[in-house]
């Protein structure tokens, strides 16, 4: 990245915070909503509905929450490694199940941090390219990291490609376009290359090391 496409720590900071904020203001909402219904309602049905808002909102809330801190936060800071298949369980409680539904392909296994918030932050840039909905499929090796983004019309948004190629200014990145904006500087300082194409009608995010790129040069 050259100078004009880099931010400074502290406005990627309060650009990640506002990221994180926008995507848990909607659950943690709707439990404000709902609480005051249980506060001033005395019709019972009425208040079982406003439970029951609490209830999904609070889960909904916890799971963004804990993604978040995993893919953006210093989740498992006390150590250099975190469990692939818990970062799986984290992302599917995350997306849920009723637009998007997670193929988790990845082994159970402890891999490097860098490695698993790079995963993460590519699954984020292809829900990104479904925005009706679909399919998101993750597989990891020992080659690299693949997300595949399978829906109606998916496709790469131009915006995420002009990051991605540091086709842009630091100063026109927003609290959607830091999330890939940072993937670029995770992948960086992990030694990985990010790309992203086209399969036939499904978009796919490759990853794989630059010691991996030139193993498959020699042997070509």
């Amino acid at each position: 990245m050259n100078k004009n496409t880099l931010l400074e720590d502290i406005d990627l900071a309060a650009l990640l915070c506002s990221r994180v904020c926008h995507d848990v203001i909607s659950p943690v909402g709707a439990i404000a909503n709902g609480l005051e219904v249980l506060e001033y309602e005395d019709d019972e049905e009425m208040r079982q509905i406003a439970f029951d808002l609490i209830t999904q909102s609070a889960k909904a809330a916890s799971a963004k929450l804990q993604f978040c801190r995993m893919a953006f936060g210093a989740a498992g800071s006390m150590g250099s490694l975190i469990d692939m298949g818990e970062a799986g369980d984290v992302t599917a409680m995350f997306i849920g199940n009723e637009k998007v539904s997670l193929k988790w392909n990845a082994p159970r296994q402890q891999s490097p941090k860098s490695e698993v918030k790079l995963l993460l932050n590519m699954v984020l840039m292809a829900m990104s390219s479904i925005p009706r909905g679909g399919d998101v499929i993750v597989d990891a090796d020992e080659t690299g990291l693949s997300v595949r983004a399978v829906g109606d019309r998916a496709k790469i948004p131009e915006k995420t490609l002009a990051v991605m190629n540091g086709e842009f200014e630091a100063s026109s990145l927003d609290a959607r376009l830091v999330q890939v904006y940072y993937a670029m500087r995770l992948a960086s300082e992990a030694n990985y290359q990010v790309s992203a194409g086209m399969s036939g009608d499904d978009v796919v995010f490759n990853a794989s090391t630059n010691t991996a790129q030139a193993a498959l040069q020699d042997i070509a």
